[in-house]
């Protein structure tokens, strides 16, 4: 990536706590933001062929149950700041795409894909880091943010089973998706993306595209 990650300003458990973004006042999404999530969009849109048609019936990928993060995670966090959100957004599906990317044999047909995305990921992420004075990042987190990040960085080995979900590898590509039209809305207001934070998730799902614990 031509674009720095946010890791890069922190070292070890500093970082850690660190690294989510602070209640500050709202601001637009920036203007720099919409061409690498356009382009991370377009990736996207084959989603179905690479996370679905490539992989077995029925077969999920374990994850943290934070990373199970879909519209309906975003309207119970009622009052948070949407640049808290959505720098939540960027550690949460960081973390999918490489658990996706760690289950996949290098000549699997959706390797490349998926290591692609999350190229286009990170340069969105690097976007971002630069769109935002460096300070908003050593601000303190909500409990209810801080919470969720504490769990996502714990170590593995630590963490109790119950602590673990099993997504369908498309559908957590569908839930990053959904978020993100709905979390950087402005980049996506013109197309027919556009997704309602406060929609809940769709009453008919395909059987298929189910989550499970």
């Amino acid at each position: 990536s031509v674009y720095p990650s946010i890791s890069i300003f922190f070292k070890g458990k500093m970082w850690e706590s660190l690294l989510l973004i602070a209640p500050i006042l709202m601001a637009p999404t920036s203007a720099s933001m919409c061409t690498p999530l356009r382009t991370l969009n377009n990736s996207l849109s084959y989603r179905r062929r690479y996370m679905k048609h490539y992989f077995p019936i029925n077969y999920t990928v374990r994850v943290h149950h934070e990373e199970i993060f879909k519209l309906s995670n975003i309207s119970k966090m009622d009052g948070v700041d949407e640049l808290v959100l959505q720098r939540l957004w960027f550690q949460v599906n960081q973390g999918v795409l490489k658990k996706i990317i760690q289950v996949l044999p290098k000549r699997h047909p959706s390797r490349s894909y998926t290591a692609e995305l999350e190229r286009r990921f990170k340069d969105a992420e690097g976007v971002f880091v630069l769109s935002h004075p460096a300070e908003v990042f050593y601000q303190e987190l909500p409990e209810t943010i801080q919470d969720i990040w504490d769990r996502l960085t714990e170590e593995p080995e630590r963490m109790v089973d119950t602590s673990w979900g099993y997504a369908f590898p498309k559908s957590l590509l569908d839930n990053l998706c959904h978020t993100m039209y709905c979390l950087f809305h402005e980049c996506f207001s013109n197309t027919e993306d556009q997704q309602d934070c406060d929609k809940k998730e769709r009453a008919q799902q395909d059987p298929n595209e189910e989550t499970h614990t």
